[in-house]
């Protein structure tokens, strides 16, 4: 299993200047948002972080940002045994249905009880 944090933030630019030049980490992915970065993969060594603007996130699913309490953080979970997955999560209430995206991850995300969203992925 691999855990990866998904950070919400104002600003992807802004927040580059701490985690690249100031912590040593490298950026591997980068999407654009109109004339922004909305998205940003970084890696050090083994870990990796994700960065993403609000704007981007609601543009994915509002429900991540709505209202005052926008979430500043949620958890996304690579899984070997999607099926299993699956499974697992009955009964929870669904965040993000599920869904391929283009860069070929099958995901599905759950709002954890009195927690951040997690997103759980198999690579297609």
């Amino acid at each position: 299993m691999k855990l990866t944090p998904v950070l919400l933030v104002e600003s992807v630019e802004e927040i580059l200047a701490f985690w690249v030049e100031r912590m040593g980490w490298q950026k591997t992915v980068n999407v654009p948002d109109g004339d922004v970065i909305g998205f940003a993969i970084l890696t050090n060594e083994d870990s990796e972080l994700m960065l993403q603007t609000f704007a981007s996130a609601a543009k994915d699913g509002p429900q991540f940002v709505a209202g005052s309490g926008r979430h500043r953080s949620s958890l996304f979970i690579e899984v070997g045994d999607w099926a299993n997955t699956i499974e697992r999560l009955e009964g929870f209430e669904v965040a993000m249905p599920e869904r391929t995206t283009f860069y070929g991850m099958r995901e599905i995300g759950v709002f954890q009880p009195g927690g951040p969203v997690v997103i759980f992925a198999k690579p297609e």
